[in-house]
């Protein structure tokens, strides 16, 4: 990180967290972070659900939320974006302050409730600033709709001309009875009217499914089941985390989803368990408490063939993603992999 990078990470860390974080997303699309294009090297481009990427390091969704400057994050060294979580309406979300900053834990908690413009808008943001490069949209749905899989239905087919793929979202904890669509009978109802109606569309966008970290054996299982008979896409594991396992933070307490390094290990626990069911059916994107090219590959070896990472941002800087990506490209020449797919669940073997 430049000492420019280090100042501005101080003065933002004097505001509050959602202050902090739309001023930075200001900066960010004014081209201050400055950088020339994602990172990559023969070693680090790799194909997942059949888009290729310059390096398998990503922005996860909810920095850009509104898709305000995925352009100029693109230009910061990452692979791919996912802008969004996007409902079909505008959507306030839950009331302020609702973002805190575990910096003693490199962490933070939220309880947005899936605060968007809705999809017209972002829409029309993406398509301004679409940026050369793989962008993806975590789709979401009303907190007031009832039948949510029409939402999810309504943002994809909103935005298939414009992205590379779509995640359905259901692991959000701060949108009530959200996660209750992971149960395999809700679940299978859902993404069988996502991919039916991404079927009849004029151009096939691949689906990815999001989940919770916090999730038995069983339910893993059953998640695995359900992704595979349906022919899904890829799986995002994971979201944020309703555990507070030894917070040291004065904000432990908050209610909402805790992200950054306290969700590393228990993402990944879920990330291995599924590429143990799957065994490759379904490729992995590793997501959850993600730092350093050693979690990154970490992750990899335990079976993702990407990752994403939102929250070490907020202390390291949006230079992250390139510099992770470059440390990883010696480190997986260090460890004897000619690819990125060759590290892929190696950890098993």
């Amino acid at each position: 990180m430049g000492l420019i990078e280090r100042l501005g990470l101080s003065v933002l860390h004097r505001f509050d967290p959602e202050t902090a974080h739309s001023l930075a997303l200001k900066a960010l699309a004014a081209g201050l972070a400055g950088g020339k294009g994602p990172v990559s090297t023969p070693r680090l481009a790799t194909t997942i659900a059949g888009i290729d990427l310059p390096n398998p390091v990503g922005a996860a969704a909810g920095f850009d939320k509104n898709a305000v400057a995925a352009d100029k994050l693109m230009r910061t060294g990452f692979g791919f974006c996912e802008v969004g979580a996007v409902t079909p309406r505008p959507q306030p979300g839950n009331e302020k302050p609702r973002l805190f900053r575990l910096s003693e834990d490199r962490a933070a908690i939220n309880r947005f409730g899936f605060n968007n413009d809705g999809m017209e808008a972002i829409h029309a943001n993406l398509a301004a600033r679409r940026p050369n490069g793989v962008v993806g949209v975590n789709v979401g749905a009303n907190k007031d709709t009832e039948d949510k899989a029409q939402d999810y239905v309504a943002v994809l087919t909103r935005f298939h001309d414009l992205v590379d793929f779509a995640t359905v979202n259901v692991s959000s904890p701060n949108t009530e009875r959200l996660r209750d669509l992971q149960g395999r009978a809700a679940l299978d109802a859902l993404l069988g009217r996502v991919i039916e109606a991404r079927d009849a569309l004029p151009r096939r966008v691949p689906i990815f499914l999001k989940i919770a970290p916090d999730l038995t054996d069983t339910e893993i299982a059953d998640i695995a089941e359900v992704a595979a008979t349906r022919g899904l896409d890829a799986i995002v594991a994971t979201n944020t985390t309703l555990a507070r396992d030894g917070l040291r933070s004065s904000h432990a307490g908050q209610a909402g989803g805790l992200s950054g390094a306290p969700l590393f290990q228990s993402s990944t626990a879920v990330l291995a368990t599924l590429h143990h069911y799957l065994k490759g059916a379904v490729p992995l994107i590793g997501a959850g408490g993600v730092s350093s090219a050693e979690q990154a590959l970490i992750k990899i070896r335990a079976g993702a063939s990407a990752v994403q990472l939102y929250t070490a941002m907020v202390y390291h800087g949006v230079s992250l993603g390139g510099r992770i990506a470059q440390d990883l490209d010696r480190l997986l020449a260090e460890q004897g992999f000619d690819t990125v797919a060759d590290a892929v669940g190696t950890l098993e073997t």
